[in-house]
């Protein structure tokens, strides 16, 4: 038989997302340039670096964990990138010993490194058993302290033009941010829904114990998705540092709680067991334009954290109504 439409259904599981769309149909009305190149380009080049962190969290997410440490993560990569690809004439190197070398080397190194991390995460949620929001948070402690020690708390700039060009450079049209996006965006598409590892990761977000009754190895599993999530964060970090130009201990903070805001309103469930890529690149769109329709409407910054502040929570709870009718 053949569903028929549910208007008042449809309204209220994406309320967030028809109210983000019709603030930005009147910001657009009321202000000049807001449909113009220029600021699409910038909501390209602002949301790409955030849908690849979103991309990392989304598989913690799943499983009915979270990332806490996700936003200090991207911050460690941002002061890791600019530790090795400062240009060597810069007065102020903080590693002046280190030889010149390429950015895609640089990048391997700092995954590699945030990687590692990651898998410290998947290892005390899957093999000690801590919740992993305890695991994160705590994490998230370690890493900014980390990030404190090797940068002596300074911030760091003077990098090399071809890592800027990551940043700022494009191919066409095209900005390489969105390349970058683009590729994660499909990798992550693919790996969520034609692998084996995906369907593990749908099966453990369901009902962890009848995954592992079928034969799943959930603390493998969850080890590469928190592997995965940490390499996002080195991906994003190293993204973010050439936006900036700059990195400090302040790099990245607070873009956990963005990442989970866009994630649970496009879609992927805090309940786990479910969550798509598209729906996720549309969460990381609504909270990014939700920032740019305040700042055109020239809204004071202090009221724009109160409207994030308050999208995460009517997307949990809206989250949570729909997870309490299917029971």
């Amino acid at each position: 038989m053949q569903k028929t439409f549910n208007l008042k259904k449809f309204i209220s599981n994406n309320a967030i997302i028809i109210l983000i769309v019709l603030l930005a149909i009147v910001t657009g009305f009321m202000t000049k340039n807001f449909f113009s190149v220029t600021n699409f380009k910038n909501l390209v080049v602002n949301v790409s670096p955030r849908f690849i962190i979103a991309c990392g969290v989304s598989g913690c997410l799943i499983t009915k964990g979270t990332d806490l440490s996700a936003g200090r993560a991207v911050g460690l990569a941002a002061c890791l990138s600019a530790m090795l690809l400062q240009s060597l004439d810069y007065s102020a190197r903080m590693l002046p010993w280190m030889p010149d070398i390429p950015w895609p080397v640089a990048l391997i190194i700092v995954v590699a490194i945030m990687g590692c991390f990651g898998g410290v995460n998947g290892v005390v949620v899957s093999t000690l058993k801590v919740p992993p929001f305890i695991a994160t948070l705590g994490m998230q402690t370690i890493i900014y302290g980390l990030c404190s020690l090797i940068t002596n708390n300074q911030p760091m700039g003077g990098y090399k033009s071809s890592y800027l060009k990551v940043a700022s450079g494009s191919l066409g049209p095209i900005p390489y941010l969105m390349i970058f996006a683009v590729v994660v965006g499909v990798y992550f598409w693919f790996l969520y829904n034609k692998t084996r590892h995906g369907k593990y990761m749908y099966a453990i977000g369901g009902n962890e114990s009848a995954a592992q009754v079928a034969g799943v190895n959930v603390k493998a599993s969850l080890i590469r998705i928190y592997v995965l999530a940490g390499c996002m964060y080195a991906l994003a970090g190293f993204l973010v540092g050439a936006k900036a130009g700059g990195a400090s201990t302040a790099t990245g903070n607070g873009y956990e709680l963005e990442a989970i805001a866009a994630c649970t309103i496009g879609g992927v469930s805090a309940n786990g067991g479910v969550g798509r890529v598209g729906g996720i690149l549309i969460g990381v769109l609504v909270f990014e334009i939700l920032k740019i329709c305040l700042q055109f409407l020239g809204v004071d910054p202090a009221y724009t954290y109160i409207a994030q502040g308050l999208v995460i929570v009517i997307a949990v709870a809206l989250d949570l109504r729909k997870y309490l009718q299917k029971k």
